[in-house]
């Protein structure tokens, strides 16, 4: 078979060339015919009989409508890639606009202004994971519906371009790092939101915590008195069950202004009106007047004391205010905001403990309790405060005259932060500042 073919070729290429040198281009073309070895070749050749022409028409018709299937086939492809591009390419813009505004603080919080998430991530943090998630899915979908079509425009025949195909995984895997670091940063803002929340939160109970308080103290102090210090503690008594108990205690302090009005009548004196115990020591702060034996006197920690001029033994109201610093034990008295008396060395450099009880009309020989009925206060106290300050001369003449009244910033005067104990005592209401005015 080999010969065979190699005389074929030899035969049709010698004939050819004596043809081309023989003769000028006549516009013919010639077959070249198998002709066995042994036969002659100058024997005439056999020309093949025409092809008819409704075969051939049939054959070129079936061809174009092959080539027209294949370009809509390819047309369509092409389509459905170039909407999917532009539909990326939007989605990525997006992307970089909202991640350029929020660089140069032009997007807002959650809680203010809405950001763009293109259509696919919420505008709620706490589902924007979920719905990022089920964004990818999506368009990984659509890639595996891309790579189908272009299997399917193989099999029949078109080809795929690979430039459109590389130009989608690109435009694909940048929108996959947009959206991923998207995710971060909604994870970020979702925990700096939470903090946020959490404490705005607490302010707010806070707040609300301390208007209910408020309001307690308003409803039960209230009740008949025309403010929440307008209001004394009466006990008509000398006894040693009667009293008043402040519900707060004193922080340590290093100095401190206690400023009370007060009302007795009582001889030879007129008792303990305030003291302050603390374990360790159950005179801590003592203000005591038993008459002629023991005058008035303000006695504090280790047990020192002070003679205080005051007199207030007439019945009739009179605001008193005790001063005192640890700074060499230095100590003032006012009575009707005037000062009577001053000295120093009252308990120098020793602090006001913590966590002790304040006792109005009694004298505690432990802490809240044994009290002894010959030290009892008999009468009426009102605007019991105390800072842990001392207060200007100014500041105690205003309150003493009725020009201004001062809550004490460690204990204020409000009827919801003094308890009454025994039968007899009461919380009445308070006349009003001009009547109580020695002078007026």
């Amino acid at each position: 078979m080999f010969y065979l073919l190699y005389g074929l070729l030899c035969f049709c290429a010698m004939e050819r060339a004596r043809l081309t040198r023989g003769q000028e281009d006549d516009g013919k073309r010639y077959i070249c015919r198998a002709v066995a070895i042994s036969g002659d070749p100058s024997c005439p050749v056999t020309l093949l009989p025409d092809l008819s022409v409704g075969g051939q028409e049939e054959e070129l018709r079936n061809t174009v409508m092959q080539l027209r299937e294949t370009i809509s086939q390819q047309k369509e492809t092409i389509s459905k890639q170039l909407g999917t591009i532009n539909e990326l390419t939007t989605k990525l813009s997006l992307c970089a606009s909202t991640t350029n505004d929020r660089k140069y603080g032009k997007g807002g919080s959650w809680g203010k202004d809405k950001q763009n998430t293109m259509g696919d991530v919420p505008r709620d943090p706490n589902d924007s994971i979920e719905n990022l998630g089920k964004t990818m899915q999506g368009l990984k979908d659509r890639l595996e519906n891309l790579e189908q079509q272009q299997m399917r425009a193989n099999v029949s025949g078109a080809s795929f371009p690979s430039e459109l195909r590389d130009l989608l995984q690109r435009r694909l895997g940048e929108l996959e790092k947009q959206l991923l670091k998207k995710v971060s940063s909604l994870e970020e803002e979702k925990s700096v939101l939470s903090n946020a929340t959490a404490a705005y939160r607490l302010k707010t109970e806070s707040a609300l915590n301390a208007l209910v308080e408020r309001i307690s103290e308003l409803e039960k102090g209230g009740g008949d008195f025309k403010s929440p210090e307008q209001f004394k503690l009466c006990l008509p008594q000398r006894t040693n069950y009667l009293y008043g108990r402040i519900t707060k205690s004193l922080p340590e302090m290093y100095a401190f202004t206690i400023c009370m009005w007060i009302r007795s009548s009582s001889s030879p004196g007129i008792g303990t009106p305030f003291s302050y115990g603390v374990p360790g020591q159950a005179n801590e702060i003592v203000l005591i007047d038993g008459g002629e034996t023991t005058p008035s006197s303000c006695s504090s920690t280790t047990r020192r004391v002070a003679q205080l001029p005051l007199e207030v033994r007439d019945g009739k109201w009179h605001h008193i205010c005790v001063c005192w610093t640890t700074r060499d034990g230095q100590w003032e008295a006012y009575q009707d905001g005037e000062r009577l008396g001053a000295g120093d060395n009252l308990a120098a450099w020793h602090p006001i403990k913590p966590g002790g009880v304040i006792i109005l009309g009694q004298e505690q020989d432990v802490v809240g309790g044994r009290f002894d009925a010959g030290q009892a206060f008999v009468g009426e106290l009102s605007q019991v405060n105390i800072w842990d300050r001392i207060l200007k001369p100014t500041e105690i003449q205003s309150m003493a005259n009725c020009s201004s009244y001062i809550p004490g910033n460690v204990i204020s005067w409000v009827a919801s932060n003094v308890e009454v104990f025994g039968r007899g005592a009461s919380k009445r209401p308070l006349e009003i500042c001009r009547e109580r005015v020695p002078n007026a």
